[in-house]
């Protein structure tokens, strides 16, 4: 695995050398530039994990180099250093982003102490980022069954080496809980956790979102580099259409690859979990896998169990969300009773762990009273099964047509992208929209896509 890559720059021949010795002697892969030109050339060749920039260089003053990558989006936190800075300059800095401010001659203690810090604030931030969209607050997989144990103890031997991962199981089980779970056993746990829905990435926009782009000096780094030195997750992989799958597999064969519009091929260290709700084997025979794709992904296997085969821990699961809407989401806490928890034990769970989820999440907004009884399992039950046989769950009728007309289309679309596991090619056959206009209007209607799991 590689350590955090830091980019110095700064005109001081001196200054550059002391900082990557000490920086380099704490772990740190270091690369040093002595101007603008050269930090762009740096910035273009290998995207760094943190940035050290000196505000008085010859040819471009820092602040300025800061704002133009700020109109881009900063590709990682920056830490402005000067022995002539003002207080107006530092505020300047920091209201474009800057991380931090350093004073020369620098205190090597405080330079050490303000490099880790923004590198922990930017782990923890893009962490945060990934718990929002996925709403993913299991770090551990659930239950004491032994399936889950198992499954547990499985996970823990993996991540010890660095090998790459498929995982497969149904819709809802769990299987990016399991990915999360790996990563934070791994010598990785420190890096990024970069999550890709394949499926989700828009037709003719893949090599952009995994390659990246070079365009008039400008750089946006892809999916790929964003996980450099941490983990890839590939989710619902078998999804991608053939001409992804062709760019995907050339990349991992040759351990490089160009951005869009670039000319210098670039190399990443990454580790690679994939995911999907399909028999990728099945789907190699049947001409609709890359099979060279499948060898490099399907390193080792890890099947995720349905929860209709671990339904003793239901009551954990149940107990386990109910806190978490607590915490979270500030809801009132409610038990279950034991007439309900023995009711759901015995329930299929089509949809798994995440129908469970729901489910707690609705008894918790509809229920009165500490005890979640039996009735209101029912009651909550059978009005999730009217709402997916195609009924006009919340829709009222007393407001404007164009409004009625909106929360349809809204409710019709989240009914189609779950029918279509967030499978978008699919969904935009059934309902007779081209794809393009169909993303359109899943925007317009405020539908995120990378949020189906």
């Amino acid at each position: 695995m590689s350590a955090p890559y830091i980019l110095v720059v700064d005109d001081e021949p001196d200054i550059r050398e002391l900082v990557r010795d000490i920086l380099e002697d704490e772990g740190y892969s270091v690369s040093a530039a002595e101007n603008g030109e050269a930090a762009r050339a740096a910035l273009r060749q290998r995207r760094p994990d943190l940035i050290l920039l000196d505000i008085w260089m010859p040819d471009i003053d820092g602040i300025s180099l800061l704002k133009s990558w700020a109109e881009e989006g900063l590709p990682c936190p920056v830490i402005m250093m000067s022995g002539h800075g003002t207080v107006e300059t530092a505020v300047e800095a920091t209201r474009l982003g800057a991380y931090d401010f350093l004073e020369k001659p620098l205190s090597l203690a405080k330079l050490l102490l303000t490099v880790e810090r923004a590198l922990e604030a930017e782990r923890l931030a893009q962490e945060n980022v990934g718990l929002r969209r996925h709403a993913q607050p299991v770090v551990e997989p659930v239950g004491r069954s032994q399936v889950m144990l198992r499954l547990r103890e499985q996970v823990k031997r993996v991540a010890l080496h660095d090998t790459w991962v498929l995982i497969s199981g149904e819709p809802g089980s769990g299987r990016e809980t399991v990915a999360r779970y790996l990563h934070a056993n791994s010598s990785r746990r420190d890096r990024a956790f970069v999550d890709v829905r394949v499926g989700a990435t828009a037709e003719g926009d893949f090599a952009r979102e995994f390659f990246g782009s070079e365009s008039d000096g400008k750089i946006h780094y892809g999916r790929l580099e964003q996980a450099n030195g941490g983990i890839l997750f590939l989710d619902e992989v078998a999804d991608m259409d053939q001409a992804a799958q062709a760019q995907l597999a050339g990349a991992f064969e040759t351990g490089e690859f160009l951005r869009l519009g670039g000319t210098e091929p670039v190399k990443v260290d990454i580790r690679v979990v994939a995911a999907t709700r399909k028999n990728l084997q099945q789907e190699v025979d049947a001409g609709n896998f890359r099979e060279d794709l499948f060898y490099h992904l399907n390193v080792v296997p890890l099947e995720v169990p349905p929860l209709r085969d671990h339904r003793e821990d239901v009551p954990e699961l149940l107990s386990f969300y109910v806190d978490y809407f607590v915490a979270h989401e500030k809801m009132p806490w409610r038990r279950f009773s034991v007439a309900a928890q023995n009711f759901l034990r015995n329930h299929d769970w089509p949809g798994n762990i995440l129908e469970l989820r729901n489910l707690v999440q609705r008894l918790l907004i509809l229920s009165a009273g500490e005890e979640i009884s039996l009735e209101d399992v029912e009651a909550a039950m059978g009005a999730a099964r009217r709402e997916q046989g195609g009924g006009l769950p919340g829709i009222s009728f007393d407001q404007p047509l164009r409004k009625a007309r909106e929360d349809f289309e809204r409710a019709y679309l989240e009914y189609q992208l779950d029918k279509h596991d967030g499978n978008v090619s699919r969904m935009a056959r059934e309902v007779g929209m081209e794809r393009t206009h169909l993303y359109r209007k899943l925007r317009g209607v405020g539908i995120e896509i990378k949020d189906r799991r």
